[in-house]
C-alpha cells in the first residue's frame, strides 16, 4: 500500500492512496473531494472539469468534478455552501480522512474517510457529517459521484414480483418537474433503469428511487465504476423516500445516494456508508439478461 503526498492536476497538495491495482486522489487544497478512481495508469471515470483544476479560494460554488459529500435534501443555501478553501488530511496504513473546517453558511462540518482494500479494487468511503452550530438540525447525507462523459449509468430496482401474488408496493419512482421519460437516452427493463450520458444533448434529466440494496454502477470505455449503499428500513429519507438519484446533463452524469434524515443536537454527527469497487465489463446490449450477467456477480452479497 502507498499513500503519499503530491501535486496533481495544478493542486500542489493532494493525496495519493494505491494497492497496486486501484488509486484514489484527494484533495488538501479545497474539498474535502475525491477526484479521482481508477485502475494505476488507467482513465479517470470520474468527471474533471479541467477548467476548474488546480483552482481554489472562489467565491462562488464550483462542481469541478470528483466525488463530494453534501448535505440534503437540496436546497439553494445549504446544499451548495463553499468548499473551495483548504481541508484537513490525516492517513494510517490504508486509509485517508479528509475533514473540512466548519462551514460558516450552515454550522456543518463534512469528513470523507478512503479505506482502500490490500488486494482488489474496494473503497469503504464513510462519509461523516457534524452539527457544529448551536440548534439542533434534522438533514440527511447526500453523495453525489460525478461521472466522466459518455458512459452509461445503471441502477437497479427491488427484487422483481408477480401479480396477484405480490399486492404490495415495492419502491418510489421519483421525478423533477424536468424529467421526460421519452428522452432517448433513458432505457428501462423490469429489474433496471440506465440513463445514457450524450455531450450533445443538453437538457438535463433525473430520477430517483429507493431500494434495500441501493446500487448505481457506470460503464465507461471497458471499465464499470460500482457504488452500493444499505439503507436501514423504516428510516424516512428526504426526496420522496429516495436512496439512489441519477441526473445527467451536456457535461457529466451522477450517481447520488441519499442517507434517511437525521436530526442532530450541537456536536452530534451522522454517518453513511458507499462500497465502491472497480471492474473490466463490457455491455452489449441494455437487457435484463445482459445487465444480470455483467453486474450480479460484481454486488455484495
Amino acid at each position: 500500500m502507498i499513500i503519499e503526498k503530491r501535486e496533481w492536476n495544478g493542486w500542489p497538495n493532494c493525496w495519493r492512496v494505491s494497492n497496486g491495482t486501484v488509486e484514489l486522489v484527494v484533495t488538501q487544497d479545497i474539498g474535502p473531494r475525491v477526484m479521482r478512481y481508477a485502475f494505476v495508469g488507467g482513465q479517470n471515470l470520474f468527471k474533471e472539469f479541467t477548467e476548474q483544476l488546480g483552482q481554489g479560494g472562489e467565491s462562488n460554488w464550483c462542481i469541478r468534478g470528483g466525488h463530494r459529500l453534501w448535505k440534503g435534501p437540496e436546497d439553494r443555501h445549504a446544499t451548495y455552501a463553499l468548499d473551495n478553501a483548504a481541508i484537513n488530511i490525516q492517513t494510517t496504513a490504508n486509509t485517508i480522512t479528509a475533514t473540512q473546517p466548519v462551514e460558516p453558511e450552515t454550522g456543518l462540518q463534512k469528513q470523507i474517510q478512503l479505506q482502500l482494500a490490500e488486494t482488489g479494487t474496494e473503497v469503504i468511503v464513510k462519509h461523516t457529517i457534524w452539527n457544529r452550530g448551536l440548534l439542533p438540525v434534522e438533514i440527511a447525507a447526500w453523495t453525489p459521484t460525478v461521472m466522466a462523459q459518455s458512459g452509461l449509468g445503471v441502477t437497479g430496482f427491488p427484487p422483481r414480483g408477480t401479480h396477484p401474488e405480490d399486492l404490495e408496493p415495492t419502491n418510489p419512482l421519483i421525478m423533477w418537474a424536468f424529467t421526460d421519460l421519452t428522452d432517448p437516452r433513458w432505457k428501462f427493463t423490469k429489474k433496471y433503469l440506465t440513463l445514457q450520458q450524450d455531450p450533445a444533448s443538453h437538457s438535463p434529466q433525473k430520477l430517483g428511487h429507493w431500494n434495500q440494496h441501493t446500487f448505481g454502477a457506470y460503464f465507461l470505455n471497458g471499465d464499470v465504476f460500482l457504488k452500493e449503499y444499505f439503507p436501514a428500513n423504516g428510516m424516512r429519507h428526504p426526496e420522496f423516500g429516495a436512496s439512489f438519484e441519477i441526473f445527467t446533463n451536456q457535461d457529466f452524469l451522477e450517481l447520488e445516494t441519499m442517507g434517511p434524515f437525521t436530526k442532530l443536537a450541537k456536536d452530534e454527527a451522522l454517518t453513511h456508508v458507499e462500497y465502491w469497487s472497480l471492474h473490466k465489463a463490457t455491455l452489449g446490449s441494455v437487457t435484463d439478461q445482459a445487465l444480470d450477467a455483467a453486474l450480479l456477480p460484481l454486488l455484495r452479497k
